[in-house]
């Protein structure tokens, strides 16, 4: 059962809104209202030349969009947008454009990039190995090495979660481990038992010289988390920041949020996946049915790129150099085969590069058996519906897990719209039917699996700060897709009938959302 909302959450939803895109565009709104009625009342003689003014304005918009780089599906949405809301979507895409805030953020993350280079070089001995077993994997390998300093390494262990509750004891365990250092980076930490376990085993590290870093997105100040949190962990010896924090209306970094989920301990130890840290990730709080999760950890070489991930991060804001070389552990001499290759990787929305997407084309693309996939939302590109189409018709078995119980109904029914034209390509959709599925899991050909934060959404594909790691040749990859079979048992297989059989408020309420979409 989900949870009753009370004066609490819908004080919080309301923070959400004023403090989000939402609440810029209901502001914009506002300003075209009184605009018009300004015009009328007041500037009547004049409102020839200000509306001819604002309809070559809006002309000028629309042509810098088309002409201007980037998905085709964003482009649709803001010129929709202008030509519907000509006053608010013209001053909302050019407050979009200007990037506020942005652009700071996006200098400061390309010296750091520069600053850790040193850190993230790849082996060639690793690259001839990778090239001498599946020369597909190679061409990521190189891409990710190359071209955005993501190095491939072996001598990494591989331990899969198939639920939060699994990760979290693991976790609770490497952290009472910890002698140097607990780097945290997470899109979601709430107050409640998981954190408060966590929260007392970093206290008593601090006070044993353990250097501790916390780090959370800035969304959480809204609805989950007290604005000063940061100074209260401090008391405690416990370095803690928010990524991103909220400002409403000043900053379009609001957009971008950290979506992703790290934990580095000594530079030996790292943790990612889909889990945050709150009850409900490890089912001690029922919301929507049971939740379904999943994550990783890392022992070995590999790891040396979450620290870096996280240490870039961090030093966004930092105005004292950070001393990199402290984090950095020494890699392995000795060779274990059976190990396989282990690729930590980043997306950044300001690096021009779709790496998550770009992964989930490369496994999608070469698979010669099948693609299981795992993930809670799907509100997909074009690109992404012509890859999956094209292969569930070439005959691989594409298969995809979705939740059956929502955590958000709006995103839920713009999925659906893309239910027929998938399963008409030959592509199974399956509904978990116990819950919901907050997975993000690609398994293929039972050599192949990517686990991370990424969803197959535009949010994550394209607007925030994610992250995930590409495992191949890997033992723990045959638990991976036992576990996406074990789901499978408990889910319900989507049928043309009862996509068609929808409501046809559903279907139209999904269909004019998804005209939003990308602007989600």
């Amino acid at each position: 059962m989900g949870r009753v909302k009370g004066p609490g959450t819908a004080k919080k939803s309301l923070f959400r809104i004023i403090f989000s895109r939402t609440g810029i565009f209901l502001v914009l709104i506002l300003i075209q209202v009184l605009f018009f009625i300004g015009t009328t009342f007041h500037l009547r003689e004049y409102t020839v030349y200000i509306y001819g003014v604002l309809i070559m304005l809006r002309v000028a918009v629309i042509i810098y969009i088309i002409n201007r780089k980037g998905n085709p599906a964003f482009k649709i949405t803001w010129i929709l947008a202008v030509l519907a809301f000509p006053v608010v979507g013209t001053l909302f895409y050019m407050y979009s454009e200007m990037q506020v805030g942005t652009s700071f953020m996006r200098q400061r993350l390309t010296e750091l990039k520069l600053e850790t280079a040193q850190y993230m070089r790849q082996d060639q001995d690793v690259v001839d190995a990778i090239w001498a077993s599946k020369s597909a994997n190679s061409h990521l390998s190189y891409y990710l090495s190359h071209q955005l300093g993501f190095p491939t390494y072996r001598n990494t262990s591989v331990k899969y979660f198939p639920l939060g509750e699994y990760k979290f004891k693991y976790l609770i365990e490497e952290l009472k481990r910890a002698r140097k250092f607990i780097f945290l980076e997470y899109f979601i930490i709430d107050k409640g038992y998981m954190w408060g376990t966590i929260l007392d085993v970093l206290k008593r590290k601090a006070e044993d010289g353990v250097e501790v870093r916390v780090m959370y997105d800035g969304m959480c100040a809204i609805s989950l988390l007290p604005y000063g949190y940061p100074q209260e962990l401090r008391k405690y010896g416990i370095k803690c920041k928010m990524a991103n924090a909220v400002k409403p209306f000043l900053s379009t970094t609001q957009n971008n949020r950290d979506h992703r989920k790290i934990c580095v301990i000594d530079g030996k130890t790292a943790f990612t996946g889909g889990v945050n840290l709150a009850d409900e990730y490890i089912n001690k709080k029922v919301r929507f049915g049971h939740w379904k999760d999943t994550a990783i950890m890392l022992k070995g070489d590999a790891v040396q790129s979450f620290t870096v991930m996280f240490l870039e991060m961090w030093n966004v804001n930092e105005r004292k150099a950070e001393n990199f070389r402290r984090y950095m552990t020494p890699k392995r001499k000795e060779l274990k085969r059976e190990l396989g290759y282990v690729i930590p990787y980043a997306d950044s929305p300001f690096d021009n590069e779709n790496v998550g997407e770009e992964v989930y084309f490369h496994i999608l693309n070469h698979a010669k058996k099948y693609v299981h996939i795992m993930t809670p939302y799907l509100i997909l590109d074009n690109e992404m519906i012509t890859t999956l189409t094209r292969v569930a018709k070439s005959g691989i078995d594409v298969v995809i897990i979705m939740p059956h119980i929502p955590d958000k109904w709006y995103a839920f029914v713009v999925a659906q719209t893309y239910y027929q034209e998938l399963i008409e390509s030959g592509v199974q959709i399956y509904e978990y039917t116990p819950g919901f599925v907050h997975a993000k899991v690609f398994v293929s050909d039972d050599d192949t699996a990517v686990v991370g934060t990424i969803n197959l959404d535009y949010r994550s594909l394209y607007l925030h700060f994610e992250c995930g790691a590409f495992i191949y040749n890997n033992s723990e990859i045959d638990r991976i897709e036992r576990d996406f079979q074990q789901t499978l048992g408990h889910s319900h297989k989507v049928t043309l009938m009862e996509v068609k059989n929808r409501t046809m408020l559903t279907k139209v309420v999904g269909q004019v959302l998804r005209l939003v979409a990308p602007l989600m």
